[in-house]
This record gives C-alpha cells, structure tokens and sequence, in this order.
C-alpha cells in the first residue's frame, strides 16, 4: 500500500518544521519583508496562483471563500495553472508538502483550495 504523504498549509513567515517536508510558496507575489533566506523555500510556484482579477475580488472576505474557491478551481484548468497544479502533485506524490502564503489567514487562501485539490 503507497504512503499518504501529507499537503499542509501555512504562512510563509513561520519556520521550517522537521515534518514540513517541501515548502512551496503559491502566491503571486512576494511576500512584504521577507528575505529569501529567511522565507527558507524549496520553491516559489508562482504559475499556480488564483488571477490578480479573482484576487482582489476575494479580498480574503470569509463569506466570499466558497465562490472564491469554485472560481479558482476553472481557473486552475488554465492551461499553464494546470500544468503548474500537476507539478504541486507530484511533488505531494513523493513526500511531504507545505503549501504557503503571505495571507494572515492561510484557511481561507488560495494554499488551502490548493491542498483540498492536491488530496483528491
């Protein structure tokens, strides 16, 4: 039987933890403040994140998050979002995986709709 292997979501600005295992940045943009060392990434996959459009219509509004997640989820049949959705599950297929995002509340961000699809 294949191991399950773990997708969580976090903020970029917490540390590295020993059962992390890969950390990938899914945001847009870089985080305000932050160094790349400090960010300790694996990797910045940019291509998968939600349009500057869908974006800044969410707002991070909690009550917006279903029809934010729905509207993300077409756009994640975009052609280049795809193919950058696919690298994120592979990654996941081989060990453990650690989405993040700058968001003050990674719940209801693009990282979490990211990991709920990553672990269909």
């Amino acid at each position: 039987m294949p191991k399950t292997h773990t997708v969580r979501v976090a903020r970029v600005y917490e540390p590295r933890t020993e059962s992390g295992g890969a950390r990938v940045l899914v945001d847009r943009i870089w985080p305000r403040g932050l160094s790349k060392e400090r960010a300790d990434l694996d990797e910045w996959c940019k291509d998968v994140a939600p349009s500057t459009e869908l974006r800044r219509w969410y707002g991070h509004d909690p009550v917006l998050f279903p029809e934010f997640a729905r509207r993300y989820a077409e756009e994640l049949e975009e052609p280049g979002r795809a193919e950058a959705l696919g690298h994120l599950r592979e990654l996941a297929r081989h060990g453990d995986l650690t989405l993040l995002t700058a968001t003050r509340d990674p719940d209801i961000s693009e990282a979490a709709v990211l990991a709920d699809l990553i672990g269909e």
